[in-house]
């Protein structure tokens, strides 16, 4: 009974009967009166039948005719321009009163892709190629960046967050590569070191701080995972996770056997002890190929290949048993764990 109530406040939400703080209020009402925690998995929808996949592969097919179509009037900038206008117009049916998950997504798909073509040819355009890339690239993706939060300000669709939080990256990628000092992508490892004063690795790190501050607004709204909010964060966590365990982990890592992978290895601890406490799954996730090769290291390293059948029954043994027991890890630590700002707003944890 306790599913199908959860599930019913989700409908009511996405129906546009309750909004997404009176089910909370709702479900926490519930929640204490039971004196329970729900068991609650990370929300993650694409799709919720094979309608919303038909009409994906439709949607897909008439962009792909309309842009074949539209391509003998021979104005790039005027054609994407026409696309966007096009995805824009079709969401407001499919995004907005039929609640589609899927046709929504290929629609800020085709809209990000048109904003940013038709940004791309008229400031190329204005600016000419000899001008340069760094500064016309910028305005491109300040501009599609701006298009999408109006997207998202208007249909919003969670997914149209992590679109906005790529145009962010990329931002950050061509300003830190090419206006601050720093190693560049020649030596991947070393592009992201912060001990090399890379501007890719600062950049990326800020990046990776800020999404992470954003989607933690939108989960603290949402705490129950009930609506769109929550699934917003989840998306933003998708990026921030990567960016902040890509930097921190390259830099110790590079530092060698020793503290290096001392401290690689209570970063990852960190992070898994940071993704309990915010109830998220992706952090971990982010971190499974450093763990992978720490665990090679330790086992014999990673150039022996005896080591690797230990790496993947080890990992895959500590993966499964955190996955199948988070609910009761998080309950223990949150309850270990002394008070502190915003720990009321995260989702509950009493069993």
């Amino acid at each position: 009974m306790a599913d199908l109530t959860r599930e019913d406040l989700r409908a009511a939400v996405a129906a546009g009967y309750l909004t997404e703080a009176q089910a909370t209020n709702v479900l926490a009402l519930a929640q204490t009166r039971a004196g329970t925690r729900i068991p609650e998995d990370e929300p993650f929808e694409l799709f919720r039948g094979f309608a919303e996949i038909f009409v994906a592969v439709g949607l897909s097919i008439l962009f792909l005719g309309a842009f074949g179509f539209l391509q003998l009037i021979g104005r790039p900038a005027l054609l994407s321009g026409l696309c966007a206008v096009l995805a824009w117009w079709l969401a407001r049916y499919y995004t907005l009163k039929r609640r589609m998950m899927l046709p929504s997504i290929v629609l800020v798909l085709v809209y990000g892709a048109g904003v940013l073509g038709m940004f791309g040819v008229l400031i190329w355009r204005q600016y000419g190629l000899s001008h340069g890339t760094t500064e016309p690239a910028a305005l491109v993706l300040v501009a599609t960046g701006l298009a999408l939060l109006a997207w998202f300000r208007v249909f919003r669709l969670p997914f149209s967050m992590f679109l906005v939080g790529l145009t962010g990256l990329a931002l950050v990628l061509v300003v830190t590569r090419t206006l601050i000092p720093g190693v560049g992508f020649g030596d991947y490892t070393d592009a992201f070191d912060l001990r090399h004063g890379s501007g890719l690795a600062f950049g990326t790190l800020a990046f990776g701080l800020i999404a992470f501050v954003v989607a933690m607004s939108f989960d603290m709204r949402d705490p129950h995972r009930l609506g769109r909010t929550a699934a917003s964060g989840f998306w933003l966590h998708l990026l921030a996770a990567p960016a902040l365990v890509n930097t921190v982990a390259l830099t110790f890592w590079n530092m060698g056997p020793g503290l290096g992978y001392g401290l690689l290895a209570a970063a990852l601890a960190l992070i898994s002890v940071l993704a309990l406490v915010i109830d998220r799954r992706s952090f971990l996730t982010a971190g499974i190929g450093y763990l992978i090769f720490l665990v090679a290291y330790v086992a014999g390293g990673p150039g022996d290949p005896r080591s690797w059948a230990w790496v993947l029954l080890l990992t895959g043994l500590g993966l499964t048993l955190l996955g199948t027991y988070w609910t009761a890890l998080r309950a223990r630590l949150m309850r270990a764990l002394p008070d502190f700002p915003g720990k009321r707003r995260l989702p509950p944890y009493a069993e």
